[in-house]
């Protein structure tokens, strides 16, 4: 059984809570776009964005990957409705604050911290081909963790 370690490092354990998703079949490069557009906000804020996302009101800018994305008037430049990573992190926020109520934190004043989106281990699926061949048709999984702290 692997053990998982957090990225971030240097939180107080007394203000700070933690969540996970580990080994999530989602598409790693629109999971970094939604955790860059989650990072600093208020959890209330954050879970009202991911539910614009669903409800496909809101987008979600794309920064970093953008190549042949269409242009739109609400995010200035390239953007999306990752509806799928969107449902996936909602879960995740639960999850964070049912730990941080655990804990004793006050819900309403915690901050997002520290979200980000890794690449896991790659499922290697194959097409057949004619004569013989086949085309490699890899899946990456994405490690997603979030951070939240109480603010003041």
């Amino acid at each position: 059984m692997p053990e998982w370690e957090y990225s971030v490092k240097g939180l107080d354990p007394a203000t700070s809570v933690k969540a996970s998703l580990r080994e999530v079949d989602l598409s790693p490069k629109w999971s970094r776009e939604v955790c860059a557009a989650i990072r600093g906000m208020r959890l209330q804020d954050a879970r009202r964005l991911l539910e614009d996302v669903v409800k496909r009101k809101r987008m979600i800018p794309y920064r970093r990957y953008r190549k042949l994305r269409a242009h739109h008037s609400q995010t200035k430049g390239p953007g999306g409705y990752p509806v799928k990573v969107a449902k996936h992190l909602l879960k995740l926020l639960d999850s964070l604050e049912a730990n941080a109520e655990f804990k004793g934190l006050d819900t309403d004043r915690l901050v997002l911290v520290h979200a980000q989106a890794h690449k896991g281990r790659v499922v290697k699926k194959f097409f057949p081909r004619a004569f013989g061949r086949a085309t490699p048709h890899n899946r990456t999984l994405v490690h997603i963790e979030i951070a939240a702290v109480q603010a003041p």
